[in-house]
């Protein structure tokens, strides 16, 4: 039986809370990201020649000067422009799905992987050798732990994954209550009368 506009004026809605920190953590993680990516690409293109390996500890760790062509692992090396058609295209669907996310957590798998995404496009759009062909500054490694080298942009991009399949697997949605139902302890609902 449908209910009267009366009653239902009457009901109490349930909204979840706004949080416009939710933005703002996300817009500070993702310039944050790309600033310490940028900084430090800079420092290896300034202070290393290309090839070069600073050993930082031991085996362990090292610095090794490379400029990546491709995707990870330098694979589709031919294929620089898709990569960067394809990072526009991430930049543009997060910052028009930003203003739907509540959720800090999920605030922050965003901010890494816009400022991680950020990081690699400035490379192939403003790096040698041309304008959306720019090869990628890459110069961590970690030989003992994955036979590649990377730089901040992609340990970004890596976490924002790692987070998201944690969330997911939680059941967490964008405004931080659970999928199943239940609520998470980081978005709880209001009661709202009208």
């Amino acid at each position: 039986m449908p209910r009267s506009p009366a009653s239902r004026a009457l009901a109490p809605k349930v909204r979840t809370k706004k949080r416009p920190g939710a933005l703002i953590l996300l817009a500070v993680v993702a310039l944050g990201i790309f600033a310490l990516d940028q900084i430090s690409k800079y420092l290896v293109v300034s202070r290393l020649t290309e090839g070069d390996i600073v050993r930082v500890l031991g085996d362990v760790l090292q610095m090794h000067f490379v400029r990546n062509p491709g995707a990870a692992f330098s694979m589709a090396a031919g294929m620089t422009w898709i990569f960067s058609i394809i990072a526009v295209a991430v930049v543009v669907l997060i910052v028009w799905f930003a203003g739907r996310i509540r959720s800090l957590a999920w605030s922050v798998v965003f901010g890494l992987l816009l400022g991680g995404v950020l990081g690699n496009l400035t490379d192939r759009l403003l790096r040698e050798p041309s304008f959306g062909l720019g090869h990628v500054i890459d110069f961590i490694s970690t030989p003992w732990l994955i036979p590649a080298i990377y730089n901040v942009a992609d340990m970004a991009i890596v976490s924002s994954m790692i987070i998201f399949m944690y969330l997911t697997i939680r059941g967490i949605g964008l405004d931080g209550r659970r999928t199943d139902g239940s609520d998470s302890s980081e978005s709880t609902p209001t009661q709202i009368a009208p």
